[in-house]
């Protein structure tokens, strides 16, 4: 519990008090948000604003959790470096889409199949390695399975659930992106997702298998290091959501959204709540889905009658209420109540599971 507490404080400190000398640093290079031609005209008081903040919540969340294992003389395990890997690999993925729309002053960066296969590649190595590493009770941090509260079925198989992984890690990087559209929108659902992982990784520490043999206990290596992980990059965002709440003053960018959605992702593997997270995260979903529903609608239309349908005005769900009148605030704090929602949906329903076991 100790090592929870120092890795959040520590990277909460670090992400409040760095933010304003990366803005400084930002604003001096000109390394400001560039904004999309046909995007929403509101949107123009913020071209110029200082984008790629997610590297701040990387490294704070990257020294916040060496320096609670530091202080503790707790041991780093191999769940928790193997979820950092992922974040850092999809950060610097977004940090280089970031970077190309800076240099040319423009809302594209990567091409959409470079950025697909950066998180194809980043996710496969961790998908991989997360089938590795056993300890002294020959458990992994994740294996082959797929899992609700816990796996449940036959294994899949190694390649399958390569696939899956890369699945879940690369929709959700790109579910946590497509939210990012309004002011402290990704960060604040992001970190009642994180607060339910700290709560998960807790609780799986105290009913784990290898402590508490019984029918509700939890095989999983490094529980209580999976919520260290999860405590850590949630005192980031809470640091950096201090600066990036309406009016922004900084932007996480793709680097943030993209390193944000795998650890999400990472988490929901190693905890064995895969499908669960579809729920905690439901906000993600429904914004990930109202683009699908969007362009899914418009194209078919369009190809039966020669004119394409929209069900929104503009996609994703938060432009469409923007369009719709909406101020930005109200927006953002009903979507925090919709994601806090689906949180205590899915903590419900996990310890729910475990009281009827």
């Amino acid at each position: 519990m100790k090592t929870i507490l120092v890795s959040g404080a520590v990277s909460l400190l670090l992400a409040l008090f760095g933010t304003p000398l990366v803005i400084r640093v930002l604003r001096r290079h000109g390394y400001g948000q560039p904004i999309r031609v046909e995007g929403l005209k509101s949107h123009e008081t913020k071209r110029g604003t200082p984008t790629m903040g997610g590297v701040v919540m990387v490294l704070a969340a990257l020294i916040g959790y060496v320096v609670g294992h530091l202080a503790t003389h707790d041991p780093m395990s191999a769940s928790g470096m193997l979820i950092l890997f992922l974040m850092a690999g999809l950060g610097l993925v977004g940090f280089v889409d970031d970077f190309l729309k800076i240099f040319r002053q423009t809302s594209v960066g990567l091409r959409s199949g470079a950025k697909l296969a950066g998180q194809v590649v980043v996710g496969a190595v961790f998908a991989l390695e997360v089938l590795q590493h056993p300890d002294g009770y020959d458990l992994t941090p994740a294996d082959a399975h797929l899992s609700f509260l816990r796996d449940f079925g036959p294994a899949i198989g190694v390649l399958p659930f390569v696939i899956w992984a890369v699945i879940l890690i690369s929709g959700f990087s790109n579910a946590v992106n497509l939210t990012d559209g309004l002011d402290g929108l990704a960060t604040g659902a992001t970190i009642l997702v994180l607060a339910a992982y700290v709560l998960i990784g807790i609780w799986q520490e105290r009913n784990d298998c290898t402590t508490f043999l019984s029918r509700q206990c939890y095989q999983i290596r490094d529980p209580l290091d999976l919520a260290v992980v999860a405590a850590a990059v949630l005192g980031a965002c809470f640091g950096f959501l201090w600066w990036n709440a309406p009016p922004a003053k900084i932007i996480m960018g793709d680097t943030g959204s993209l390193a944000l959605g795998g650890v999400l992702a990472g988490l929901a593997v190693c905890t064995k709540t895969q499908l669960l997270l579809l729920i905690a995260g439901g906000l993600f979903v429904i914004i990930t889905m109202s683009v699908i529903i969007q362009v899914g609608v418009f194209k078919v239309t369009k190809f039966k009658s020669g004119r394409g349908y929209r069900v929104f005005k503009i996609a994703p769900l938060h432009n469409h209420f923007e369009m719709a009148g909406w101020a930005e605030t109200t927006i953002v704090i009903r979507f925090w109540l919709i994601s806090g929602l689906c949180v205590a949906l899915a903590l419900g329903i996990f310890y729910a599971e475990w009281l009827a076991s």
